[in-house]
This record gives C-alpha cells, sequence and structure tokens, in this order.
C-alpha cells in the first residue's frame, strides 16, 4: 500500500487480491454507503430544485410571460444542471482518483450546498428587471 502523502493518510492502488476477504468486504461496503449518502444527497438537491422550478421560479423571474411559458423557461434553466452533470463528473472523478474520494466528495457536497445557498440571493425581476 502506498500513502499519498502523510497528511492525508489516503491509500491508492489497493486490489482486490491485496486484501483479506474481511477487509475487501468492509471496503466495499464502506463504498456502497458512500456512494448512496453521496447519490442520495445530490438527488435531494435536484428533487428540491425541480419542485422549486415548477411552483415558483416562473412568477419570480418570468412574471410578464405566459405561465406556461414563464414554466418552461424556468425548466430550461433547470435543464442546465443535468446537463453539466457529466461535466462535473469527469472533473470530480479525475479529482476523486488524485486527491482522494472522501475529499472529493466532501468538495462537492459544499459546493452543491454553497450554490443552493447562492440561489436564495439571487435577484427576482421585481427588483432588478431583466
Amino acid at each position: 500500500m502506498t500513502t499519498l502523502g502523510p497528511t492525508l493518510g489516503l491509500t491508492s492502488g489497493l486490489d482486490a487480491d491485496q486484501l483479506t476477504p474481511a477487509e475487501h468486504q468492509l471496503q466495499l461496503r464502506r463504498a456502497v454507503i458512500a456512494s448512496t449518502v453521496g447519490t442520495a444527497i445530490e438527488w435531494y438537491d435536484f428533487f428540491l430544485y425541480s419542485t422549486v422550478t415548477g411552483l415558483v421560479f416562473a412568477k419570480l423571474f418570468f412574471p410578464h410571460s405566459d405561465p406556461w411559458v414563464g414554466t418552461l423557461e424556468a425548466f430550461a434553466i433547470y435543464a442546465v444542471g443535468f446537463i453539466a452533470r457529466p461535466i462535473g463528473a469527469a472533473i470530480f472523478g479525475h479529482y476523486g482518483d488524485r486527491i482522494g474520494r472522501k475529499s472529493t466528495l466532501i468538495a462537492t457536497l459544499l459546493l452543491m450546498g454553497l450554490a443552493t445557498a447562492a440561489v436564495a440571493l439571487v435577484p427576482t425581476y421585481s427588483s432588478i428587471g431583466i
């Protein structure tokens, strides 16, 4: 086993044949739990955005549009998040391999939280216009 750094304490180069069956099961369980937690938080975030997009964003950001058109405009902006997901997966997948998946998971969750908080600070159409 090699370490990436004395302060990080991360290991790399682990193969299933280097581990005992008990260690392999432990590593597998930890990977499944971390993946499940990360995916659940990500999809919860997308669920909240989709709910707010359908109910609120059209009225706040596109009030002079027809209600159906405003909702479609809001969902078009929401779709950017789904388009950006593969790009983010490529970028953060690279960093996950380089600096460790735990650090990368924490960074992505922090970025999602900051982005969610930043949405609350976006001024509406009535305050600044187009």
